[in-house]
């Protein structure tokens, strides 16, 4: 089974297509992983020989939930994997373009964006908007000059990306990102300003009546399935209640793990107080993307106001909320609507300047150098310390735009520097599983084995794990989580797309492979990219659990950093 990947090359303005065989990597993160080490190779993340690898998979055009794309790159914040993952409809329009994956390859010598027609790649000059710093704006001058509204997809970066601050995004469809780990300042080290993906494709099945009744059991599991009603209704920003009467809402740089006030940053007081509407990403039934509504008055007119609509989660009211104190669904609003106007992965950013706040508070650096008084609470220096932080207005913001790692080697509060293999830590402060998750995991995400979620199951059932068995359990979960990355589906729908079923529905599409062939491609794919990471220079010895995690209770109970180091030990010997 072949499908087809399109090269563009922005050093000599060239592209090309090639034929790749899926069988033994499919598409996804295994088709990624595969043609990222092969064409960047150890280039380093912001040099011309970095590649950016998108790919989607053989469900995307197929099935129902298989519509996130993946982005691959070695990234400039932890300097080994980059992985990101976007929904919306970049997946659908690559693959109605024709291709599996579209892998951009070296350095324009001026700003350009570009265009990609299912078999025709325009390269545009770009010098005229690489100084838009609002992404959303960049979107809407590109849309309108391109056209193709509804078949086509817009990713763009905004000043951060220019700037290159590590963590920078990639937005597209205005309200999804490829967000963790600093795709967009790759983008902004190649000059390119946003890449146009317009598919006018179809997709035909070999095996049209078995594809039709594979299809209407998927689609009926998932309109029946309980968990769909919960992320239509609040999406991930339910958790923020549960979370905080768990005491395990990370909160004012983790001295909390409970905030008082929280119910006013809830996922209910969001659908009460500012939801606008709900979207799904293409191919979806689910529509679990919430989108706030945030009225902004205009300077000099009494009550004159416009409306603009804000997508929120979980992740964004824990990062740009409870992390800075902010304890108000409008002021969360506008600090997101801010963050990601300027092309910032939210997590990161809101963590970096909750650590630049308590490092002011300490006075270890000084209003010379964080320019704004941040406090903890107040929402105002934040909307202007980003401002600074998205176009490294000073040293202090050029350091912090690297990461808050390595903003605390330079001026101090290592211990409160929360970051996890490099990358900023998630909103889950559950347990071991969460953060021993953040540190073996391939990309240092919450994602890679959702160890939050086991620490809460474990919990629940009155159990605990060596750290042997621990790791054992988050790298198979991991492992199974490739499976779904390969396909491209949402890791909402893992209790749905199951291996078995997963084999079936290959089937119409004119593939034979088993439940346990799949898995052993996952297998595969896990230790290719423990592999990789090794050859950019991955080590064990840089990892740590920030000092501050570890002095904290999760789930009431209290943490010994001996069980973490026993867990990573066994974890190098076993698996690397």
């Amino acid at each position: 089974m072949r499908s087809r990947v399109l090269f563009i090359n922005l050093s000599s303005y060239e592209h090309w297509s090639e034929d790749f065989e899926v069988e033994e990597w499919l598409g996804g993160v295994g088709a990624g992983i595969r043609l990222l080490r092969e064409h960047a190779g150890r280039a380093e993340p912001l040099s011309e020989g970095n590649a950016v690898v998108l790919s989607t998979g053989q469900f995307t055009p197929a099935y129902p939930m298989a519509s996130k794309c993946v982005g691959m790159f070695r990234s400039p914040l932890t300097g080994t994997l980059g992985e990101s993952h976007a929904g919306g409809r970049v997946a659908t329009s690559i693959a109605n373009a024709g291709y599996l994956a579209v892998v951009i390859l070296g350095r324009a010598e001026e700003p350009v964006y570009v265009v990609v027609e299912n078999d025709r790649v325009h390269f545009r000059d770009a010098r005229a908007i690489w100084r838009v710093r609002d992404s959303i704006v960049v979107g809407r001058i590109i849309a309108k000059r391109e056209g193709g509204a509804g078949v086509r997809s817009v990713l763009r970066i905004g000043a951060a990306g220019c700037s290159m601050v590590r963590y920078a995004c990639v937005n597209t469809e205005t309200y999804r990102h490829f967000g963790r780990l600093g795709m967009g300042a790759v983008f902004g080290s190649k000059n390119l300003k946003a890449l146009v993906i317009s598919g006018r494709g179809s997709f035909t099945p070999e095996r049209l009546s078995c594809y039709r009744r594979i299809y209407r059991e998927i689609f009926s599991r998932i309109t029946s399935w309980k968990e769909a009603k919960k992320y239509y209704t609040l999406g991930t920003a339910a958790n923020v209640q549960p979370l905080n009467e768990m005491r395990s809402l990370p909160s004012l740089n983790l001295r909390q793990t409970h905030l008082e006030g929280a119910e006013n940053i809830s996922g209910e007081a969001f659908a009460e107080r500012v939801l606008g509407r709900r979207v799904a990403c293409s191919h979806c039934p689910v529509a679990c993307i919430h989108i706030g509504a945030l009225r902004v008055p205009y300077g000099d007119e009494p009550y004159f106001y416009k409306t603009l609509m804000v997508g929120y989660d979980y992740e964004l009211i824990y990062s740009l909320g409870s992390m800075l104190g902010i304890r108000s669904a409008g002021e969360v609003l506008r600090l997101i609507n801010q963050v990601e106007r300027l092309g910032m992965d939210a997590i990161s950013a809101g963590v970096a300047l909750a650590w630049a706040t308590e490092a002011l508070e300490r006075r270890l650096v000084s209003r010379r150098e964080t320019i704004e008084e941040l406090k903890f609470g107040r929402v105002e220096g934040y909307i202007k310390a980003t401002e600074h932080l998205a176009s490294g207005a000073n040293e202090f913001y050029r350091a912090l735009g690297m990461g808050v790692e390595h903003a605390s080697k330079i001026y101090g509060g290592e211990e409160f520097a929360l970051s996890f293999g490099g990358n900023e830590m998630p909103g889950y402060c559950t347990g071991y599983g969460s953060y021993i998750g953040y540190l073996i995991g391939s990309r240092h995400s919450h994602l890679d084995a959702g160890g939050y979620e086991l620490d809460q199951k474990l919990a629940k059932e009155g159990k605990e794990l060596s750290p042997e068995e621990l790791v054992d359990t988050l790298v198979r979960r991991e492992v199974e989580k490739q499976l779904l990355s390969t396909l491209v589906v949402c890791f909402f729908a893992r209790s749905i797309y199951t291996p078995e079923l997963v084999a079936t529905a290959f089937e119409p599409l004119g593939m034979e492979v088993s439940p346990g062939e799949l898995m052993q491609i996952a297998e595969r794919i896990y230790a290719e990219k423990q592999r990789y990471r090794g050859e950019l220079g991955f080590s064990m010895d840089r990892l740590r659990v920030p000092e501050r995690a570890l002095k904290q209770e999760a789930l009431g109970r209290s943490l010994s950093r001996e069980y973490v180091e026993r867990a990573l030990r066994y974890f190098a010997e076993r698996y690397l």
